[in-house]
């Protein structure tokens, strides 16, 4: 891989991983209702969870997808059942004197496996291989995960910060209600592009 293709590779990993998308709107979330340092094993569970998929996509995944269409409409319900659920749950979280000792953050593992019924994760993996290790060789897709993992948590850090930044005006147990909501709204609406509904 050439220093030219590496440089437009680590572009694309990081304009795909700083983009909206369920990821960094459930980080924003977490972010305002929790703080960054809670949020912090989800952040590092989602650089994770994408470099490995990167990884095990350009490993064979790739090929099975190519060989079994039906995976992706599959693959397709379950995340839209997912992400509906989720952004259920963002929208009706209490706010912070009302949540009980249970309520936390997701955990590392937690943003690592949902990485898998994460439709844009899919989508970035799928396109990274495709663009930037066409061979499928086991050195090009390395490259391909470690680049997701080297720019893929300065990207997200920023949609936790800006949790955080809002999150004394969210003191407020109404606006906290209202941005919620508005966050699982969005994520629901995330689901537009990424499941190509317009088409």
């Amino acid at each position: 891989m050439t220093l030219a293709i590496l440089t437009a590779l680590l572009g694309f990993a990081f304009v795909a991983t700083v983009t909206p998308g369920p990821n960094n709107l459930m980080l924003m979330a977490s972010g305002a209702n929790f703080g960054f340092r809670r949020t912090l094993p989800h952040m590092l569970g989602i650089v994770g969870g994408v470099s490995i998929m990167a990884l095990l996509v350009g490993a064979g995944l790739m090929a099975l997808f190519d060989a079994v269409p039906a995976l992706n409409l599959v693959l397709k319900v379950v995340s839209v059942g997912y992400l509906l659920w989720l952004a259920f749950k963002i929208a009706t979280a209490a706010p912070v004197e009302e949540r009980d000792a249970d309520s936390r953050p997701m955990t590392f593992l937690q943003a690592a496996t949902f990485q898998w019924v994460n439709p844009k994760a899919w989508a970035m993996c799928l396109s990274a291989i495709t663009l930037y290790a066409p061979d499928r060789s086991l050195l090009s897709v390395a490259i391909v995960a470690a680049a997701f993992a080297v720019v893929c948590l300065p990207a997200i850090s920023v949609w936790a910060w800006l949790g955080t930044v809002v999150r004394q005006w969210l003191s407020n147990a109404t606006r906290l209600r209202v941005f919620n909501i508005t966050m699982a709204a969005l994520l629901v609406a995330s689901l537009y592009p990424v499941l190509g509904l317009g088409t």
